[in-house]
């Protein structure tokens, strides 16, 4: 097996990084695989807490939150495998993940990203994740495939093309993610992995997923509760993808239907809910894209660690 780099990002999670760890023991020893772990906004050197549970750790301390794209990148610049795998730690794998992963790789030179099947940890025959549908750049929207459906070995054997790779769990070459660059970390908040398959894209490589495999995730089946920082970067990072990544054209449609469509409803939907706090986020976070241009360092937003 190809030596490979699994880059994790814990915040605040300990015991629940430290499971991921276990589950990769199970399978993989330190001679075949280096794990990263990113600790971001932390405090407190967490270093020792984590080496027992597998020996082949590189630990980086961030104390700053850095998000899901910067703690990443931070991973992906000491990353040392010929394959990089981004890995959440909620996760859990199952024996064979990573070489079943590799394989589809070698067999498909086209593959820039892959992500495998994802089940929910806690229904483990109920699918979270089997692919993305295609973006309507002018909405901003798609569709998970087979999300919520009850896993019965349809996606077993199948391995395809698909819109856009899941953050949770994606593989990629070094050589390619050199090519494609690292993530943009002006999201720091969703929305970074369809950014990032657009890089791929652009070095002409495909979105793929496999189920040949599958990782277990710990993100619960319900929605989770909303808060100012979710609505805001949702709001946001959905313009501002679309600034980032479609024509001039297509940017002023986006952002008339925005605007004067999908805002106001949004707005009025939580304003009925009477959640008038959260409502004001959605309008920050359009005003930041009529107010920043889309290379902007500024997110708009106190992040606290």
């Amino acid at each position: 097996m190809l030596p490979t780099s699994i880059i994790t990002v814990n915040y605040h999670q300990p015991d629940i990084t430290i499971d991921l760890l276990k589950s990769i023991a199970k399978s993989y020893s330190p001679e075949q695989v280096e794990v990263i772990i990113v600790d971001n906004g932390a405090v407190k050197n967490m270093e020792l807490i984590f080496q027992p549970h597998f020996q082949n750790i590189k630990y980086i301390q961030s104390k700053k939150n850095l998000g899901f794209a910067g703690g990443n990148n931070l991973g992906i610049k000491q990353a040392k495998g010929d394959y990089i795998f981004l890995l959440n730690n909620d996760t859990e794998i199952p024996e064979g993940y990573i070489e079943t992963m590799i394989a589809e790789m070698e067999a498909n030179e086209n593959i820039g990203l892959l992500s495998p099947l994802l089940l929910y940890f806690d229904q483990k025959d109920i699918i979270q994740y089997a692919g993305y549908t295609p973006l309507n750049y002018l909405t901003g929207r798609n569709a998970c495939i087979g999300q919520f459906d009850k896993n019965t070995g349809q996606y077993n054997n199948q391995s395809y093309q698909t819109g856009f790779c899941h953050g949770a769990a994606v593989m990629c070459r070094k050589i390619d993610l050199q090519k494609a660059g690292l993530m943009d970390e002006n999201y720091f908040l969703y929305y970074e992995e369809l950014d990032w398959c657009e890089k791929f894209k652009h070095i002409g490589k495909q979105i793929w997923f496999t189920g040949k495999t599958f990782v277990y995730h710990k993100e619960s089946m319900s929605v989770g509760k909303a808060s100012s920082v979710k609505t805001y970067f949702n709001t946001r990072n959905r313009m501002l993808f679309i600034r980032k990544n479609t024509g001039w054209l297509n940017t002023v449609l986006f952002a008339a239907y925005y605007t004067l469509v999908a805002c106001p409803k949004a707005i009025l939907t939580l304003l009925l809910s009477k959640q008038p706090d959260l409502a004001k986020w959605v309008f920050k976070g359009l005003l930041w894209n009529y107010t920043h241009s889309k290379n902007s360092k500024n997110l708009g937003f106190t992040i606290k660690n």
